[in-house]
């Protein structure tokens, strides 16, 4: 599949992803019954359109940056029973394609977790663009996708005595993005 100019009001350039103004988060399913939520707080990315209009997009989280609220946990996750972080500190995301989805678009691209590598699409929401206040214009977007942490070589098995796991295996991710254009 072939990228498209599929966003239009986003002239040409290296539109950087603005880590104050954006959040990576993330929930899973926990004992079955509730999720847990969390975010990381350390990513970097950046919109690379083409004088033709056409978009890609490339980004990297820091795995070790994660925060569930709880101290405990995030060492857990981080440890190799799950992100192995001291040997994969980085996931990164390039993208492959862009297409129009109805009024939205699908973000196609290679996600890399634990050392391990697969396609993975994102809905995206394309929010407009703004002149901004006084640095350049800003483009804001929202992206969603669900994981299955299997696919990534994260597959500890914690059951549960009545049925189930404590962790679920589909992770739902929520980007909400706000991208500045580089001044020339």
């Amino acid at each position: 599949m072939s990228s498209i100019n599929a966003l239009p009001l986003l002239s040409a350039g290296t539109w950087n992803i603005d880590p104050v103004h954006s959040t990576v988060g993330f929930s899973v399913r926990h004992l079955m019954v509730s999720k847990v939520r969390g975010e990381f707080t350390t990513f970097t990315g950046a919109i690379e359109v083409a004088e033709d209009g056409t978009p890609s997009v490339r980004a990297e989280i820091d795995v070790t940056s994660i925060n569930t609220g709880n101290d405990q946990r995030d060492a857990h996750i981080r440890s190799a029973d799950f992100f192995d972080a001291e040997k994969y500190p980085t996931a990164t995301y390039v993208s492959t394609a862009v297409e129009a989805d109805g009024d939205d678009f699908v973000v196609h691209g290679d996600f890399t977790l634990k050392g391990v590598t697969r396609p993975v699409d994102l809905k995206l929401e394309f929010n407009g663009v703004n002149p901004g206040m006084g640095h350049g214009p800003v483009a804001g977007f929202e992206a969603t996708t669900v994981l299955n942490r299997k696919d990534f070589g994260i597959d500890i098995e914690m059951p549960l005595e009545t049925g189930g796991t404590v962790v679920g295996d589909k992770i739902t991710l929520t980007l909400e993005v706000e991208a500045g254009l580089a001044s020339a």
